[in-house]
């Protein structure tokens, strides 16, 4: 694998027979705007693609009423920035900005840089550019040139719609020799950990998730590959793994049997949940489906073996997490392609983020109660997409009853959900659904049970 490199916030990097586990380096960006006011409905359907300059990078940025997604081609065709209702969410090295290491180059393997156990122009190579469509689908094509020393060359595609601010991947990895080889993809992405306004301090209440497998090949359903082997940032619950971001060098492996990771700002209350494809039973790296890595101070020995703790001087601290999604590893016939594909949403939640559903994300889950007139519905949720809220009725036989219309919600607002509905005396579950603004049902946001003691009282 070959992508752990300077200047990358999303890119997708490969996993060979072998892999060195090294990580230096990286990024910092801008934290959310304090005090800016954003419309709860973007009126706009449309996007679109403009040449921009990004921290002196030349740069392309796809945008919508909702989101921008900033590409420069130059370094490996990577996402630089990400930036939704204000929040930026990708880390940018300062002391790097507008600054160019070609594959191969002294500067780009000096000790600021990872140099890769394979060769690095897949990953800092100068990737061509191209718009696929443009209007109310957005999508851009990348491709990078060949590398004889892995026998790969990649290509990605990234699309955004004009009704939502979902962003869409598609990387596709190629073997150009005239023989098989063997290969795993990995999307990378770097967070920002920083305290928004205060230079050197790290946010407290970041967090990263994860579905926790239960028959995990892991003792403690995560194994930490590289750091303390109890560092207190880990946790399992619930079959959820929780990363409580902790300025401590390491890297955790799990074996997740989901299809989504989700990394929150607590302070600033901003997510993004990150959805790919989990093959049950298929061949991963490590048998890690998801990784984390954090940094950090780490324990080292110096040239007399006395142990040490590395440290930079406050000003000088960056702070970030790496999510990385790994596919299954996969044998490639010569020009055989593969590709793997994910989306990310962002949106709206603290810490008391619970679970992703299909329609949004957990904070507080759906519950309700009786009251004397009818049944009362509460919970807390980030949405996916611009439109309402729908709860529908069933009775104890899962009958339907009714489809009733509540709030307007908006991916730019945590919902905060308090509504009593007059409800039919045979109502015994409600599920909550999300209807776009076309109608479409995005799928359900949870849903819960009305006991007959609730109903009777």
């Amino acid at each position: 694998m070959v992508d752990i490199f300077i200047m990358r916030a999303n890119a997708w990097d490969f996993f060979g027979p072998s892999r060195a586990f090294s990580l230096i380096v990286a990024i910092l960006c801008a934290g959310f705007i304090p005090g800016h006011t954003w419309a709860q409905t973007p009126s706009s359907s449309a996007c679109r693609i403009e040449n921009k300059n990004f921290e002196g990078w030349r740069a392309e940025e796809m945008s919508n009423a909702w989101v921008k997604v900033t590409i420069v081609p130059q370094l490996g065709g990577r996402v630089m920035q990400v930036t939704f209702a204000g929040h930026a969410y990708l880390f940018v090295n300062p002391k790097h900005k507008g600054q160019y290491f070609p594959p191969g180059s002294e500067a780009a393997k000096d000790e600021q840089h990872w140099a890769g156990p394979v060769s690095d122009a897949l990953d800092d190579g100068d990737y061509s550019f191209k718009i696929l469509s443009q209007d109310s689908t957005c999508k851009v094509r990348l491709d990078g040139p060949p590398d004889p020393k892995t026998g790969l060359q990649y290509a990605r595609e990234i699309s955004i719609g004009g009704n939502s601010p979902e962003i869409s991947f598609h990387a596709v990895m190629k073997n150009i020799t005239a023989h098989a080889i063997r290969w795993s993809v990995q999307s990378v992405t770097q967070y920002d950990t920083a305290e928004t306004g205060k230079p050197g301090e790290f946010n407290h209440e970041f967090w990263a998730f994860a579905p926790a497998n239960q028959h995990s090949a892991y003792f403690r359903q995560y194994q930490v590959r590289s750091g303390l082997a109890d560092d207190p940032s880990f946790a399992v619950s619930n079959d959820l793994f929780t990363l409580h971001w902790q300025y401590l060098q390491s890297e955790v492996w799990v074996d997740s049997p989901g299809d989504w990771l989700a990394v929150i700002d607590g302070s600033a209350r901003y997510a993004m949940v990150e959805r790919f494809p989990y093959f049950e039973g298929a061949e991963y790296p490590g048998k890690a489906t998801v990784i984390f890595y954090k940094n950090g101070p780490s324990l080292e020995l110096d040239d007399k073996g006395i142990p040490f703790v590395t440290s930079a001087k406050p000003e000088d601290r960056l702070h970030y997490l790496e999510a990385e999604v790994n596919s299954p590893m996969v044998r490639l016939q010569p020009r055989e392609t593969y590709a793997l594909d994910t989306h990310w949403f962002p949106t709206r939640m603290g810490k008391e983020f619970k679970t992703v559903m299909d329609a949004g994300v957990v904070g507080s889950s759906l519950e309700v109660s009786s009251t004397a007139s009818g049944i009362l519905l509460s919970g807390i949720f980030g949405v996916f997409v611009t439109g309402k809220l729908e709860a529908r009725l069933f009775d104890k036989h899962g009958a339907p009853i009714a489809n009733i219309p509540l709030q307007t919600v908006s991916p730019s607002e945590i919902v905060e959900l308090h509504v009593e509905l007059k409800a039919p005396a045979q109502t015994a579950r409600v599920s909550l659904h999300v209807m776009d603004t076309q109608g479409n049902d995005q799928g359900s946001l949870g849903e819960a049970r009305v006991s007959a003691t609730d109903r009777s009282s």
